[in-house]
């Protein structure tokens, strides 16, 4: 079974959450268990997309989109 799936906006923002929680000494593993994900899901997450504001998120996601239709086109 497939675990839930995040936009790259919901990251952010639960990201954000946990550095708050972190800045008023809550604990690592507190910080997590308050977001519902595991530790590794924790810590890959801002390498996907950390430190991306909300419009860059969504805008990287329609350049990726637009770069698949292109890629396709020039393969027909």
């Amino acid at each position: 079974m497939k675990g839930k799936r995040h936009t790259a906006e919901q990251i952010n923002a639960k990201l954000r959450e946990a550095e708050v929680g972190l800045a008023k000494g809550q604990k690592l593993a507190e910080a997590i268990q308050k977001l519902e994900t595991t530790e590794q899901t924790y810590l890959r997450w801002p390498k996907e997309c950390g430190g991306q504001r909300t419009d860059q998120a969504r805008r990287l996601k329609e350049l990726e989109e637009e770069n698949a239709r292109l890629r396709k086109l020039v393969a027909d």
